[in-house]
């Protein structure tokens, strides 16, 4: 078994073992606006759960050389923005949006996504999602390659098709994750485990 010290490798070889390793990933597709209203797009990886009281997630952006990309910057800006689960029927869509657009251009336009308004913030979402999440930024944390941004769900828009008995139905929902390269990942078998007492 080979051990790596990470810090005799560049960048790209430390970024194929992480996303290599850390599969699956969720998706978040997230919606954010400029300062010159343009909606802007697009889909992360490097997306999780903070805390569940208040719920709050994470979002790791990573930066093109040393430039902020859109969302980063618009999210930073406007202090809002909001995620998306992605799932098998709009992944093809959401794929679209991670096209290099400049700025003034919308991902959701190119996507041929359908925007819908937000009910406590200013940044519409998208049709498409069966969750939504509308998020407003709590805390914004620079590194030298990339920004985390922690944001605070304030409203959860979910499909009544999946949602009873306040859960969400897992097969319904059918997700997709991230793995390495140009690989994703549908649910596969679900099995349990009861944790132990």
């Amino acid at each position: 078994m080979p051990s790596i010290d990470p810090s005799t490798n560049v960048g790209k070889e430390n970024y194929k073992l992480l996303i290599g390793s850390i599969i699956p990933r969720p998706i978040a597709f997230v919606t954010t606006v400029s300062e010159q209203g343009t909606l802007n797009g697009a889909p992360f990886s490097y997306f999780s759960i903070v805390s569940s009281d208040p719920p709050r997630i994470s979002l790791a952006v990573q930066r093109s050389g040393n430039q902020q990309k859109d969302t980063a910057r618009n999210s930073i800006n406007k202090k809002e923005f909001v995620v998306h689960i992605v799932d098998e029927q709009n992944v093809e869509m959401v794929n679209r949006t991670a096209a290099q657009l400049p700025p003034d251009q919308s991902e959701i336009e190119l996507a041929g996504l359908t925007p819908v308004n937000s009910e406590m913030i200013s940044v519409p979402g998208v049709k498409e999602a069966k969750i939504r999440m509308e998020c407003r930024l709590e805390q914004a944390i620079s590194f030298e390659s990339s920004d985390l941004l922690i944001g605070r769900v304030v409203k959860f828009h979910i499909d009544n098709d999946i949602y009873s008995d306040g859960k969400i139905d897992p097969r319904a929902l059918a997700a997709v994750s991230r793995l390495a390269g140009q690989d994703y990942a549908k649910i596969g078998g679900i099995f349990t485990l009861e944790r132990p007492q």
